[in-house]
């Protein structure tokens, strides 16, 4: 057998690793892992003195301060909880704007006189750490010798315990500030972004007739997408290591046009790493719900049940974190990129997002009662109004490198933001449009301007997976992000447009309810509204050249890739909307801007040079070695195509490598448009060109694993 024959046989042999637990009695609660690692309400209840653990409840039902002697009770009781849990150091993990966690350790003990150790804790240390914000990404916030920053103890994200093979981490899910206050991080605004629309929507809640509502929760939900590949492969390809995705690949003769492997029976080894991954994530309080087999070989899906957006966000961060961790335990590599496989679909994150109260009553649930589809309307003529006005900055939310690759291939929605309302509830608000209506639809609405309110069916059509936000029953999915990005600042932007539209809307009913009644008032207002905002519905096919078409004839923006996606954010009405409602300044605004810019050249730079890198020192060797070994052979035809080919592949290298030479002067967005208009436009060239050759390149020349071998071998 050939090297690379013998490499997959390798690959394909797999026994368990001796991390099986085997099965267990889950009936018997010792034997349930959920939140064995949190210190959770539960352990809290259990550990604090009662008086300190109403108190710290009371305090975060208000949105308080904590002060520090309630600080040093929870310290001591955390303390005293992780080193049972064989905890030496604790962390403040934070999010830069990296996209990823950080975390510095410090021990719990300090040196006693006696020559001993003391374990300690702190109020002052649980409730801030001093990381060095130099070392970060801040947009220009600090200066390069400005080294000092902030980590805040966020109370209303629990915190855990990190298992280790020597040991354990205890650790402390923080805020990331700049030492003059500024957000060096993703939770600060979207902690900020929550409250906002909390207290919109209870103003709105008040007018509605809501007088037990004390506060509006977001929530998500995001089904994760990821591929695995065996950990042979991976670190035979420079491009995966360098990059997370496949820079040169040729189309396997099978891909996923069978579609046989949706929802289809999970490989045993595949299904042993997703269950170990999905053990540790229930002992980190991490309520995943589902698996499956997606639709490309060797894709799969995990999602968990709803949760508030600050604590899915920071799950799902921990989620990314440990899937990573366990599948190198079965001898895998998870990869998270949005396009790891040309021309094979690609890996989002379907943020599923909703509003409810604190009294349990999800305010995008229909319901069944005249009331509730009134104030149910109301706040979805919000979502609709938001979404239409800052259809830009919802696209920017997500834009990064890995999704220009992604958005608009079969997998994922078009760069053009729409909502897809459903069949039944679209005839809903077309008929408060009009004012008329058809008796025999559930859900429409008779005589001008006064509504029937009929239920309305929680599933009022079929889903569109082609949609980038679509109602699905009792939320909206926003397909948009891609697998490898962080929820925050996506819903940040959620939450932040939907508080401005709900209190726009509000302002207008507060006039209109004098002139009628709540029913008749809201129905003006939600005619209005959605009169205004009806171009960006639409449920037809988003991949079809038609709706490309017309959504440019609706005046919908679409911005194709990162450089046209991200000035969005410093947008006159962007900017407006974060900082009335205190969720982001301008200068954070332009922070963020300069990083995800710099991090977009950047990216595509690792990218370029790692392509022409491996074109010329890896694949274009092994053309040569084909070419002297057809000539050898005398066959003449094949000399000359393979000669051709050799000839474009060095003139496309150099292309590349010049491209890759940067002109002087050129930096920020300038240099993001550069590269996006020559690095990889001339990286496209050069793998087009290496496509075409490992076609006829002899199989044991060819250096790199192929996609009918990682894309198959599981």
């Amino acid at each position: 057998m050939s090297r690379i024959r013998q490499q997959n046989v390798t690959a394909a042999q797999w026994s368990p690793n001796g991390n099986a637990p085997g099965p267990v009695d889950l009936t018997q609660p010792a034997n349930n892992p959920f939140g064995k690692n949190v210190f959770s309400l539960a352990a809290q209840r259990q550990r604090l003195p009662k008086d300190v653990f109403k108190r710290l409840q009371r305090t975060l039902e208000q949105g308080e301060a904590i002060d520090p002697s309630l600080a040093d009770s929870v310290a001591n009781a955390m303390k005293e909880w992780a080193l049972e849990k064989g905890a030496t150091h604790f962390t403040h993990m934070f999010q830069p704007l990296t996209g990823l966690t950080a975390e510095k350790h410090d021990s719990f003990f300090s040196p006693d006189d006696d020559g001993t150790a003391l374990a300690e804790f702190s109020g002052k240390e649980l409730i801030q750490g001093e990381p060095d914000a130099s070392s970060f990404p801040t947009g220009g916030v600090r200066a390069t010798f400005e080294a000092r920053g902030y980590t805040a103890w966020d109370p209303t994200s629990p915190a855990f315990i990190l298992e280790n093979p020597n040991g354990a981490l205890f650790c402390i899910p923080t805020a990331f500030a700049s030492w003059t206050g500024e957000a060096l991080d993703a939770k600060i605004p979207l902690l900020r972004s929550m409250d906002a629309l909390s207290r919109s929507a209870i103003r709105a809640l008040r007018l509605l007739g809501d007088d037990q509502s004390e506060r509006v929760f977001t929530t998500v939900g995001p089904e994760q997408e990821y591929f695995l590949i065996d950990e042979q492969y991976y670190f035979e390809r420079l491009d995966l290591i360098h990059t997370g995705r496949t820079l040169f690949g040729a189309q396997p003769p099978k891909g996923h046009e069978l579609d046989d492997h949706y929802f289809g029976s999970i490989p045993e080894r595949i299904l042993a790493c997703m269950m170990e991954t999905e053990r540790e994530l229930a002992k980190l309080g991490v309520p995943v719900k589902t698996r499956h087999n997606e639709v490309a070989p060797n894709q799969y899906e995990i999602a968990p049940v709803f949760e508030n957006s600050n604590v899915g966000s920071d799950h799902q961060q921990l989620t990314m974190q440990l899937m990573r961790k366990i599948a190198r335990r079965y001898g895998l590599v998870c990869l998270l990129h949005e396009k790891p496989y040309a021309g094979v679909n690609g890996s989002g994150k379907h943020n599923n997002w909703s509003m409810g109260t604190d009294t349990g009553v999800n305010l995008l649930d229909p319901g069944e009662t005249p009331a509730e589809n009134i104030n149910f309307l109301f706040f979805c003529a919000a979502v609709i109004q938001a979404v239409n006005k800052h259809q830009g900055l919802l696209r920017a939310s997500v834009a990064a490198l890995g999704q220009d690759t992604r958005l608009g291939a079969n997998e994922a929605p078009p760069a053009i933001i729409s909502i897809f309302l459903g069949g039944e509830l679209e005839k809903v608000f077309e008929a408060i449009a009009s004012g008329e209506g058809d008796p025999h639809t559930p859900g429409s609405f008779l005589g001008l301007g006064t509504p029937v309110l009929p239920p309305l069916p929680m599933h009022g059509g079929d889903r569109n997976r082609t949609s980038p936000f679509a109602f699905t029953g009792n939320k909206f999915e926003f397909r948009t992000l891609g697998s490898s990005q962080s929820l925050a600042f996506p819903n940040s932007v959620l939450n932040t447009i939907v508080a401005e539209a709900i209190d726009e809307l509000a302002d207008k009913l507060e006039s209109a309810v004098g002139e009628g009644s709540l029913a008749e008032a809201v129905t003006s207002v939600v005619k209005d509204a959605y009169d205004g905002n009806r171009q960006i519905c639409f449920g037809g096919d988003n991949y079809s050249e038609e709706w490309h078409s017309e959504a440019e004839r609706r005046g919908l923006k679409n911005l194709h890739t990162t450089p046209d996606a991200l000035p969005e954010v410093l947008a006159d009405q962007s900017v407006a909307a974060f900082e009335k409602y205190e969720v982001l300044s301008r200068r954070e605004l332009e922070s963020r801007f300069e990083v995800w810019v710099e991090q977009y050249a950047t990216l595509a730079n690792i990218e370029a040079e790692t392509a022409a890198a491996m074109a010329r020192t890896q694949l274009l060797p092994a053309a040569l070695r084909h070419l002297a070994l057809v000539e050898e052979a005398g066959v003449g035809e094949l000399a000359s195509e393979t000669r051709g080919l050799v000839d474009e592949f060095v003139e496309a290298i150099r292309e590349l490598e010049r491209a890759n030479t940067y002109p002087e002067d050129v930096e920020g967005m300038d240099l993001a448009i550069y590269a996006r208009d020559n690095q990889l436009t001339a990286m496209n060239r050069v793998r087009e060109v290496a496509d075409r050759l490992e076609r006829i390149v002899a199989d044991d020349l060819w250096p790199l694993p192929t996609y009918a071998e990682m894309l198959f071998i599981k």
